[in-house]
């Protein structure tokens, strides 16, 4: 057993240090899941023979949204990568390595050091650039676009990503009642004229090319968003990339053309994609096995093994830099109602269950008998292939253990050990019925997940380990963007959850639990939790004046996310970084289960696709086989 765990674990490292080496030479969220509704009832009817000229995919259901500004899952992310042009964009160079490279922008300029320590870059468009009503691009869109995304006003998930540049933290900055101080502020972004751009970051960024290339650095018109629901409507939808929406049948198929007003428009090989709209992985099986979509990005689960087979070259597992975990909404009820702790002492009691629940799930089991995918069982949250400066994995040197890697022992050989453990954690707060094995007077959980077959698989094997013991856990099951809205509020007690790369650095899965953060899902730092002082963060040993001693959230993350952003001595950063994992972990509330692989199917008769370590996937330079 341990050879075969050892021989996987080596496969899948390989295939995430050559996604780690994509980002090197390059320089998502996105909560990596199939979802939500159904395809249209004649889809699974076979069609006449498809042009090679179109594309047929489906990779999840109706997005929360497409504004690039406000969207943070995988699925939207794709979708917008194809309507709009940033200043940088991922792309295929001649070996077929992945890169960062200039799209919008002429060239990648390099940054000037400023003596105050802040960065400048300046940007030249690229002549010819038009939206795709024919209107010109300018500067003044990118630099509106930025302030938008970046604004309080608007309060977008990732809004958070604009914290690097100057300007910022002076947009945010708020008095004792938490109201925004400085609402004129706006971030240090100039078009100085029509087509140059100047941005000043507040320190150098080494993944600045990166957040270039990410969508919500992309460019929107004034105009255009004033109309609030102009990314709902093809009749509204202005972009600049390499295509345009020209139909959308919402919860059903939406359709991108290729766009004549694009710059690159001579280089766009395929002429149309329709996105088909399924939560239902067997509809999408069939429409695949029938010729109707030639690219599905689910399965069902009970038909892996046979696919892998079936389906050798077409059946896909792919290097992925993410994690799979379940996360618990801080300010859930968990102690018994005969409990008397209150207070801090309540609070540290909470931690601590949850961390002994963690212990209760068989990864292994996970990831052999549901996932059958190369998933490595996760033990800590920042993901398998983000390395330290020194080249070593970034999770082999979490937590503090010298026995194993991360937060808890996940091996397989461990499991009955961390199972005792669990339960004799929990007999401090519970009743326990030896006879039975059974704890009594646990508070009846719900899991939330997004509608899909492998989602519920994983949540029927969570609710019988707990069951195991006595828990009570019901499951419900969300389409794709209600479910995204609430977690997003909180209105949930125990969720499923899946985060990947947005580049190559630990800190992005670390600053979206800061407490202003959108993908706050966990709600740190938010109602009952935001009095909450129980944290101690001591940061002398380091350089730093930070020493605090039960603080709260506020008080002790998110002060170290911002001392991590500015920090540019790389080694202490890591350390710093580190640090907040082992802060964040220490809650309980985030409890990892595997390392992701990206599973899809891709029909052999396509030809010029591929995809990037944060999950994208990239349709334009496609052709079809007749």
């Amino acid at each position: 057993m341990f050879s075969k765990g050892n021989n996987k674990m080596k496969k899948i490292l390989a295939l995430l240090l050559a996604a780690a080496m994509v980002f090197a030479l390059a320089a998502c969220g996105s909560s990596e899941a199939p979802a939500a509704t159904e395809a249209p009832a004649d889809a699974t009817e076979a069609p006449a023979e498809a042009a090679a000229s179109s594309l047929a995919v489906c990779l999840a259901s109706e997005p929360d949204t497409i504004d690039p500004a406000l969207n943070s899952a995988v699925d939207g992310a794709t979708m917008v990568s194809h309507l709009f042009s940033g200043l940088a964009k991922w792309a295929q160079d001649e070996t077929g390595a992945l890169v960062i490279v200039p799209d919008a922008a002429a060239e990648l300029s390099e940054g000037v050091e400023n003596e105050d320590g802040t960065v400048t870059y300046t940007y030249t468009l690229r002549d010819g650039l038009k939206w795709s009503d024919g209107q010109p691009v300018t500067a003044a869109d990118f630099a509106f676009a930025w302030n938008r995304a970046a604004s309080p006003a608007l309060a977008a998930d990732y809004g958070y990503m604009f914290e690097v540049v100057d300007g910022y933290a002076e947009m945010w900055e708020t008095d004792a009642d938490g109201n925004i101080v400085n609402p004129d502020a706006k971030l240090n972004v100039t078009a100085v004229d029509e087509k140059t751009l100047e941005v000043t970051l507040a320190n150098s960024v080494a993944y600045w090319n990166e957040l270039l290339a990410f969508p919500t650095y992309f460019p929107v018109r004034e105009d255009v968003v004033a109309d609030e629901a102009w990314a709902t409507d093809p009749s509204t939808y202005v972009s600049n990339g390499a295509y345009t929406m020209t139909g959308w049948e919402h919860n059903s198929v939406i359709t991108l053309e290729k766009n004549p007003n694009y710059v690159d428009a001579d280089e766009i090989l395929m002429d149309k994609i329709e996105f088909y709209l399924s939560d239902d992985s067997n509809n999408m099986l069939t429409n695949f096995e029938n010729g109707t979509w030639q690219l599905i990005d689910d399965v069902p689960t009970n038909e892996i093994a046979n696919l892998k087979t079936e389906y050798p070259e077409e059946f896909v597992v792919a290097g992925q830099i993410g994690t799979y975990y379940v996360c618990w909404n801080i300010n859930e009820a968990i102690l018994p109602a005969s409990s008397t702790l209150t207070g801090a002492e309540a609070e540290a009691a909470k931690a601590e269950i949850r961390n002994a629940i963690a212990l209760l799930f068989d990864r292994n089991y996970i990831v052999e008998e549901i996932g059958q995918a190369g998933q490595v069982p996760a033990s800590s949250f920042v993901a398998m292939g983000m390395t330290n400066p020194d080249g070593t994995q970034f999770y082999e040197t979490a937590g503090s253990s010298d026995e194993y890697n991360g937060y808890y022992n996940v091996s397989a050989d461990a499991f009955e050990a961390n199972f005792a453990q669990a339960v004799e954690t929990l007999k401090k707060y519970y009743t326990y019925d030896e006879a039975t094995g059974m704890f009594t007077d646990f508070p009846t959980l719900t899991y939330l997940y997004n509608t899909s077959e492998g989602h519920k698989a994983i949540g029927e094997y969570l609710q019988s380990a707990l069951a195991g013991v006595g828990i009570t856990m019901n499951l419900e099951n969300q389409e794709w963007n209600t479910f995204l809205n609430t977690r997003k509020e909180g209105n949930y007690s125990i969720a499923r959850n899946g985060w990947l790369a947005d580049y190559n650095d630990p800190i992005c899965f670390l600053d979206m639990w800061v407490t202003g953060s959108g993908n706050n899902d966990v709600q740190f730092g938010k109602g009952g939790h935001k009095d909450v002082a129980i944290y101690s963060l001591d940061l002398t040993d380091l350089g730093y004046e930070l020493k605090v001693e039960n603080g709260t959230w506020a008080q002790t993350y998110d002060e170290l996310i911002s001392l991590i952003k500015s920090c540019t001595d790389n080694e202490v950063r890591y350390e710093l970084m580190h640090r907040a994992e082992d802060l964040l972990m220490s809650t309980g509330c985030i409890v990892p289960l595997y390392f992701y692989t990206d599973i899809y199917m891709l029909d052999d008769s396509v030809q010029g696709f591929f995809s990037n370590p944060l999950g994208y996937k990239y349709f334009m330079y496609c052709t079809v086989a007749g």
